[in-house]
């Protein structure tokens, strides 16, 4: 039996280049949570601020629950460890789902990549490993990803995660990109959680703003 219930993934870059945009950080996804609480429907958030370490800010909370994050802990340091904050939290939310019962399992999970940089601090897990992974979930268990880029080439980097390229865009890092990268994720996730399809186009606000700036 399906319910309609949402299991909410985020892995947010923090690592030293994304300093100067905490501010618009913070405030686009405090924005992006406010506007999913006002839409029908359980949902659980896991958040993970990622470096050369991961720090868990969220675990599984209700969406209701959920505090507005603050500057003092979106804090940036570090090198770009983001393969393994992929493999780990992957590992954790299936382990959850694995041994829920049958009808706790949420009917749609989806995690929400942002970085700014190359990975170049992973150590516990190669993208040849999260990308069998990935791919098992999305085929299995029907779990989307969406990886969101700046500094990099996002489709091609995604590819190596096993992401499709209609789910990767490339965004401008600056105030700007960031508030439309997170209205975007806002739209994309509104329909996932209404039971309807996750169009090609739910990046298409983003794409633009790149197109027409870099």
């Amino acid at each position: 039996m399906k319910n309609n219930t949402t299991e909410l993934v985020f892995l947010l870059d923090r690592s030293g280049s994304m300093a100067g945009l905490e501010q618009d950080t913070v405030g686009g996804f405090n924005a992006m949570i406010e506007k999913q609480k006002q839409q029908d429907g359980v949902c659980y958030v896991s958040t993970v601020l990622f470096d050369h370490e991961s720090a868990v800010l969220h675990d599984r909370i209700a969406l209701s629950d959920v505090p507005r994050m603050s500057e003092q802990e979106y804090t940036v340091r570090g090198c770009t460890a983001l393969i393994d904050a992929l493999g780990d939290t992957i590992r954790h939310i299936e382990t959850i789902h694995k041994y829920a019962r049958p009808e706790d399992v949420p009917s749609h999970t989806m995690f929400v990549i942002t970085t700014d940089g190359q990975e170049n601090a992973s150590r516990r897990y190669t993208s040849e490993q999260v990308k069998a992974i990935i791919e098992k979930k999305k085929k299995g268990n029907g779990w989307e990803f969406l990886f969101i880029g700046a500094n990099i080439d996002a489709v091609e980097t995604a590819a190596r995660y096993g992401i499709e390229k209609d789910r990767a865009v490339n965004y401008k890092a600056d105030g700007k990109g960031t508030k439309i990268l997170y209205q975007s994720v806002a739209k994309a996730v509104s329909r996932m959680r209404s039971n309807a399809p996750l169009c090609k186009d739910w990046s298409d606000d983003i794409n633009a703003d790149f197109q027409s700036r870099s």
